[in-house]
């Protein structure tokens, strides 16, 4: 049995993504700040009959990460997929934002990125084996109100295709999923923050996307099935946009 890492495993795309490659048949690594968020992904692999362990650590951490990977190859076993799914939100106007809004979103998403992939690779190359998926965005496109997100999301595509350059000599692969509007608690938040009802901001999305409907874990989470399957072997480097139409 394969065992895969996802980070940002407590809810939304990485709570989907977690019970996808479970049921692929990865033992899975659910990780997040504490391991306690990530009790229910857990649970819920546990009661489809799959395999998982809750991992507490901060990303953005090199001692976390590095105790967190040791852990994982200990009680399950060489990491042979990671999800760098991690992520926050501090989104305001350049003008208003602040110097930790900018720096927590590098910090978890961009540092978080490099730790968990320099700790997993070590484990891929010495398999010769490994798929590396990063989540980036649309934001990576631009969004106003995100220079620090779109920044990072946008630092997720080349940092991803540097990784497939490197790590393709040993059979690794890297590849980043960039999903549009996600039905999340993330974005459940964003409505909230700029006063909208939630039902009325996804209607609004829908309406400006091509298939006519706003994304769901799911979507995303089967994209990254794909990426982390011995199939996708010959794919590395790209970034596949899971947004309802035409983006990048």
């Amino acid at each position: 049995m394969r065992v895969a890492v996802v980070t940002g495993a407590g809810r939304g795309i990485g709570a989907g993504t977690a019970a996808r490659l479970a049921a692929d048949g990865f033992a899975v690594a659910a990780v997040d700040l504490t391991a306690e968020q990530c009790a229910e992904t857990v649970a819920t692999i546990a009661r489809e009959g799959g395999r998982a362990i809750a991992v507490g650590a901060d990303v953005s951490s090199a001692s976390d990460v590095e105790a967190a990977f040791e852990r994982i190859a200990g009680e399950l076993g060489p990491p042979a997929a990671l999800v760098n799914n991690a992520g926050v939100l501090r989104d305001n106007l350049l003008f208003k934002m602040s110097d930790d809004d900018w720096d927590t979103v590098m910090a978890v998403h961009l540092r978080g990125a490099f730790l968990c992939s320099r700790a997993a690779q070590k484990y891929m190359v010495e398999q010769k084996y490994g798929r590396i998926v990063n989540l980036s965005s649309t934001s990576a496109l631009g969004n106003r109100g995100q220079a620090n997100y779109a920044a990072a999301k946008a630092g997720m595509q080349g940092f991803t295709k540097t990784l497939a350059i490197e790590l393709g000599p040993f059979g690794v692969t890297a590849n980043a999923v960039a999903p549009g509007f996600i039905v999340t608690e993330m974005t459940a938040a964003t409505a909230a923050r700029v006063g909208v009802d939630f039902e009325e901001f996804q209607a609004a999305r829908a309406a400006e996307t091509p298939v006519r409907r706003v994304g769901y874990p799911a979507d995303v989470a089967h994209a990254i099935s794909f990426l982390v399957s011995e199939g996708a072997g010959f794919v590395t480097g790209q970034v596949i946009y899971v947004a309802g139409g035409p983006r990048g």
